[in-house]
């Protein structure tokens, strides 16, 4: 009788998971589902304490996954490899190393000081939102973009309201009254899930996109709910007059958002209107605004309600949590058994993720987008 061939040893013998640190960011990057897949291949899971508090999970959860429970950031950040949710904080760069492996949401474009930071330490670093399946799509920022997609209309509805700050325009208007103008700039995951909500609160929305075949789609499937316009200058200046709330919502994978709504579109918008840029982690895709918090979550710039928060499904993170987890975990198991390089060249999808291996930048946009050059990962012997 033939007997079993072993399951082959992980690459990676231990992964950290700390707790998140940047303001209000209560997501965490595991739930004890995925502690049970890894410690099935192995691999060892280390659990900071109340990392997962703010999403709803005990750290007896945690436990009863298999997880150790460990006392420190200090003690999470020195395993093989380190999970997070958010790019690392100015006070967790002294946990960087050279044979660590980081797994998490970089959006190195928007944050240098973070890029500089994981090339001094020589860090291998996987970003969830450079991770490119081969038709284009960016599976690991998918759930995020949908979830942040929806909440934008919440939030816009919330700072509408006049003790909030904004106009005293209800979304969905009333009989006899017209409703919020809604306009959404981009038409990807996050601006069809932004114009899909607002719709459904019975708003008026415009979604613009200089897409002509994703605007088709849309079409299709909303069958003129939601109106659609290609993107040009004229258009969203006449969009954005009559507007009560502009979401914008444009993306390059890897790169700085573009800026497609000037400062001299927004002087246009009527007083009290309000702006939600979703992009902002990535810079940003309207020239007024800058990045806040979800405990000072908007200012006010040419008399508009600017809402800026970088880590939008922060606000909800038990659902982001659960959301984000489901579509990391396949990859997070195939870096922890073959490690960053070996699964790259197993799955192109993950050679894309690359963004900093030995050094340097593995990946040409991030590194083009900071203005510095890239190295070819898959050719490290």
């Amino acid at each position: 009788m033939m007997k079993a061939m072993a399951a082959p040893q992980p690459v990676i013998r231990s992964v950290g998971v700390p707790r998140e640190v940047k303001t209000a960011e209560h997501r965490v990057a595991m739930t004890p589902d995925g502690v049970r897949e890894l410690e099935r291949f192995g691999v060892d899971v280390l659990v900071e304490t109340g990392a997962g508090a703010g999403a709803s999970i005990t750290d007896a959860d945690y436990e009863a996954a298999g997880a150790d429970i460990v006392p420190t950031a200090a003690d999470a950040w020195a395993q093989d490899m380190v999970a997070k949710v958010k790019e690392p904080k100015p006070e967790e760069f002294e946990y960087l190393r050279s044979d660590l492996t980081l797994f998490t949401y970089l959006h190195l474009a928007a944050y240098p000081a973070v890029a500089s930071a994981l090339i001094e330490a020589g860090t291998t670093s996987v970003a969830y939102e450079t991770v490119q399946a081969a038709d284009g799509s960016l599976p690991l920022l998918a759930p995020m973009s949908e979830i942040a997609g929806r909440l934008a209309p919440q939030m816009g509805a919330h700072f509408l309201e006049r003790h909030n700050g904004g106009r005293g325009v209800l979304m969905g208007g009333a009989p006899g009254v017209r409703p919020a103008k809604v306009v959404v700039r981009g038409a990807g995951n996050v601006g069809w899930n932004s114009a899909w909500i607002a719709a459904g609160m019975e708003a008026e929305v415009v979604l613009i996109d200089k897409n002509l075949d994703r605007l088709r789609f849309v079409d299709q499937i909303h069958r003129g709910r939601i109106m659609t316009a290609a993107s040009n200058r004229g258009a969203i200046e006449r969009a954005l007059s009559d507007a009560d709330l502009v979401i914008g919502a444009v993306l390059v994978a890897g790169g700085r958002a573009p800026v497609v709504v000037s400062d001299e579109m927004v002087q246009t918008m009527k007083p009290r209107a309000v702006i939600i840029d979703v992009a902002v982690d990535q810079g940003g895709c309207i020239a007024t605004t800058r990045e806040t918090t979800h405990e000072q979550p908007v200012f006010i710039e040419h008399d508009v309600v600017h809402y800026a928060v970088g880590n939008m499904p922060g606000a909800v993170p038990n659902s982001s949590t659960y959301a984000l987890t489901n579509a990391t975990l396949p990859y997070l198991l195939d870096v922890a058994v073959h490690g960053a390089l070996g699964a790259a060249r197993r799955d192109p999808a993950i050679a894309h993720g690359l963004n900093t291996v030995g050094g340097a930048y593995a990946n040409s946009t991030v590194a083009e987008a900071l203005g510095a050059t890239s190295i070819d990962p898959l050719a490290i012997g």
